[in-house]
C-alpha cells in the first residue's frame, strides 16, 4: 500500500487525510468546522497550474481569527454564489497556517472556468494585498505548500504558477502580491494560464 492510501485510510479513524508526507501541517476541514460539500468533482492527481488568490477584506494573524475567515469564505461561496463548497483548494493565513479548502484532487471554483479549475490548485491568502504583501509566515506557507504538492505529485514537476489575474480580468491577487509572485519560481511571464 502506498503512503497516500495509508494516510487516507487513517482518515477513517480520525487522522487528517490531507496531510502528505514531508509537507507542512494542513488544518483539516474538520478542524475549522467546514460544512459538507454539496457535491465534488475529482480531478487528475498531477495538475499543471497553481493559481494564487487573495481573499480581500481583513487579514488574520491568529488561528482562531483565520478559522473564522475561512468559514466566512465557505459561507459566502455556498450561500451567496451558490457554489458546492468553498472555491479554493487551500487557504493560507498570516498566522502561517494552511487550511484545507476543497483539498487535493477536488476541482475548485476559483478561476472562472472548469478548464482551468479542473487542472489547477487554487491557493488563497486571507486579506487584501493590493497595497501590501502577505507577511513572511504566509509567504513561506504558500511556498511550502507548492513544494509539497510538487514533491507528492499533486502538481506537475514543470507546473506554472499564475496569479488569478493571469486567468481572467480581475485585480486578484492584489497588485503588490501579484508583483511578488511574479518573482517566484515557476512563474513565467510568457506562459499562458
Amino acid at each position: 500500500m502506498n503512503t497516500t492510501l495509508l494516510l487516507c485510510l487513517a482518515f477513517l479513524i480520525g487522522i487528517n487525510c490531507v496531510q502528505l508526507p514531508g509537507c507542512p501541517t494542513i488544518i483539516s476541514r474538520k478542524e475549522w468546522n467546514a460544512r459538507s460539500a454539496v457535491k465534488t468533482t475529482r480531478m487528475s492527481n498531477s495538475v499543471t497550474y497553481a493559481i494564487i488568490h487573495h481573499g480581500t477584506g481583513s487579514r488574520c494573524f491568529t488561528t482562531a481569527t483565520c478559522k473564522t475567515k475561512v468559514k466566512s469564505y465557505q459561507n459566502h461561496h455556498m450561500d451567496t454564489k451558490g457554489w458546492w463548497d468553498i472555491g479554493y483548494n487551500f487557504v493560507v493565513g498570516e498566522d502561517g497556517n494552511i487550511y484545507e479548502g476543497r483539498g487535493w484532487n477536488i476541482e475548485g471554483a476559483h478561476a472562472g472556468s472548469s478548464t482551468i479549475n479542473g487542472n489547477s490548485i487554487g491557493i488563497c491568502v486571507i486579506g487584501d494585498f493590493s497595497s501590501t504583501v502577505p507577511n513572511r509566515a504566509a509567504q513561506n506557507a504558500v511556498k511550502s505548500l507548492l513544494n509539497c504538492a510538487k514533491k507528492n505529485g499533486k502538481l506537475a514537476s514543470s507546473y506554472t504558477l499564475c496569479g488569478h489575474r493571469d486567468v481572467r480580468s480581475t485585480q486578484c491577487p492584489g497588485q503588490r502580491f501579484y508583483n511578488l509572485i511574479r518573482t517566484w519560481s515557476n512563474y513565467n511571464e510568457n506562459s499562458k494560464c
